[in-house]
């Protein structure tokens, strides 16, 4: 059968040509390209690999919003939203613009974001890679071909060769992510980093969704069972929230950015971006087995003298990736949305101790453990690392919330209440005392927690109440030894514990400083409460 050959669209509009440009192009033909220009190299599983170069990761600082009448009095302005202004935008537009038109070829993708079509965004992406189209391919919602050949909604133009001058053009230095939420365009430049695109049309939707919509955004994955219950997992990186809700007998809905709107929790994407560091067959089967051909592998090594990626080779970089299409997960659910949630999981790794290792919340609480959203980094996690740190994101994903915090916890205790969904804390890191002195606690004592309040096991059991943070503690759940459930009681030193506890709360109190003037009583009354300590 003949290709059927799609007309280009006219992009005179985005001020760029139509006669350099690649519309549409197949898996097979991007990557044809990207061999072709030198972008990359087939690995032995048949996956593209390519190096982003320079950076290997997002650049916090360097993501601008253009302050103009729709975002002057609603976006939360700070050091994560960094304001830009009009002029400098449309100045920095022409010349990207110009740069792309003056290049041999550059590569344009229609495609969508939210599974739901009630929410569905249109996305026009072009890209001066072929690579980086094959990254919009498996990350975004793909389109029928009746569906193309109308204006999109939004734009994201991404020209990694194009530098700019921080003096001229007002950036920090030479790379740049700008959202216009006006003219509907993301501008970047001056990196290959592929999460810039994926994280770009995020930001984008953190905005519309909850000051448009009034619809919850969330950095998330999210799963659903056979009988149709929904579950929803928070956590930031190593707190497990690939692994846990990764489950062979639930059906994946997404792995990351997902919206709750009118009766549906939504994938905002088409596909998983995925860490690759360490990765096995046996420890995280779905993921190994998605690295076929048509997915794209980012800043891996060889074995030397193969086409064999080595996964614990992180000479370039420790946040390896791949993109792939959510459909060459074998659960995954086509199109990515169920229903209402049943459960909602905010998952820690407290290297303190502290923590339960399940605890149920009420709305005050879920709504204060949101917007603190606590981790702890632990040595070897990052350079510099050596004793274990507190680590606060609101909502778990602050670096892409363009509007105030309180307005995302707000909306998840409005619908908590609403639907009557559990919320449950689970701390997947220490028991037994800090890191150094306690031991992780066993995955297989975490998902034995996390399928009893699936299946509403600990709906009828006792509960004790922790005396710092207030938090309700199951007295017994299935498949879990009874003892480790109160976290006190598995130190050696009860006096140690209290003191550590203390001084966890102390920083929880700190941090929620910062929101205190927009937070509601039911937030406001549910931050821990420093006991007195007896000798």
């Amino acid at each position: 059968m003949s290709k059927v050959i799609l007309q280009k669209p006219d992009l005179s509009y985005l001020n760029l040509s139509s006669e350099n440009a690649f519309y549409q192009l197949e898996v097979a033909e991007l990557v044809e390209e990207a061999l072709k220009n030198g972008e990359g190299t087939l690995a032995d599983s048949g996956a593209l690999a390519i190096d982003t170069g320079k950076f290997t990761g997002r650049s916090p600082k360097d993501r601008f919003i253009v302050c103009d009448d729709v975002t002057r009095n609603a976006v939360f302005w700070g050091d994560i939203n960094i304001e830009f202004s009009e002029e400098k935008f449309d100045a920095l537009y022409n010349k990207v613009t110009n740069y792309l038109k003056e290049r041999q070829q550059v590569y344009v993708r229609d495609a969508y974001a939210c599974a739901n079509e009630e929410f569905k965004t249109t996305i026009r992406v072009v890209t001066e890679k072929a690579f980086q189209n094959l990254f919009a391919n498996n990350l975004f919602l793909r389109m029928e071909k009746e569906e193309l050949g109308i204006q999109p909604e939004w734009t994201i133009i991404a020209a990694p060769g194009f530098l700019a001058d921080p003096q001229a053009d007002g950036t920090r230095q030479s790379n740049f992510s700008i959202l216009n939420f006006t003219k509907k365009v993301i501008l970047i430049g001056g990196t290959a980093y592929t999460g810039e695109i994926k994280k770009g049309i995020f930001s984008v939707l953190n905005f519309i969704l909850p000051e448009q919509r009034k619809t919850l955004s969330m950095h998330c994955s999210a799963n659903v069972g056979e009988d149709g219950d929904t579950a929803i997992f928070f956590g930031l990186s190593g707190t497990g929230k690939t692994t846990l809700s990764a489950d062979p007998k639930r059906g994946l809905i997404g792995d990351d950015e997902h919206g709750w709107g009118n009766g549906t929790v939504f994938n905002f994407e088409g596909g998983c971006y995925a860490k690759c560091v360490d990765l096995t067959a046996e420890n995280e089967p779905q993921i190994y087995h998605a690295i076929r051909f048509g997915a794209l592998l980012e800043n891996t090594n060889y074995f030397p003298g193969t086409r064999n990626v080595d996964f614990s080779n992180i000479d370039k970089t420790e946040n390896t990736r791949v993109a792939y299409p959510i459909d060459y997960i074998d659960n995954a659910v086509i199109p990515s949305m169920a229903g209402v949630p049943k459960n909602i999981f905010f998952l820690t790794a407290d290297a303190f101790g502290v923590l339960p290792p399940i605890s149920k919340l009420n709305p005050g609480q879920a709504m204060f453990h949101f917007i603190s959203g606590y981790t702890a980094k632990v040595a070897g996690t990052e350079a510099g690392v050596t004793e274990p740190q507190v680590t606060f994101s609101a909502c778990f994903g602050k670096a892409f919330l363009p509007l105030h915090p309180t307005r995302y916890a707000e909306l998840l205790g409005e619908k908590m209440k609403q639907h009557q969904v559990n919320v449950w804390l689970v701390n997947t890191g220490w028991s037994g005392g800090c890191y150094g002195v306690g031991k992780r606690m066993k995955l297989a004592y975490t998902r034995a927690m996390i399928t009893a309040a699936l299946k509403g096991q600990l709906e009828e059991v006792e509960f004790s109440e922790h005396p710092v943070f207030g938090l309700n503690m199951p007295v017994s759940c299935p498949d879990v030894p009874a003892e480790i459930l109160n976290p006190r009681n598995t130190w050696s030193d009860a006096h140690n514990y209290d003191v550590k506890a203390n001084e966890l709360a102390a920083a929880f109190i700190q941090n929620f400083k910062q929101f205190e003037a927009y937070a509601n009583e039911e937030m406001r009354s549910s931050l821990p409460k420093i006991t007195e300590i007896t000798v």
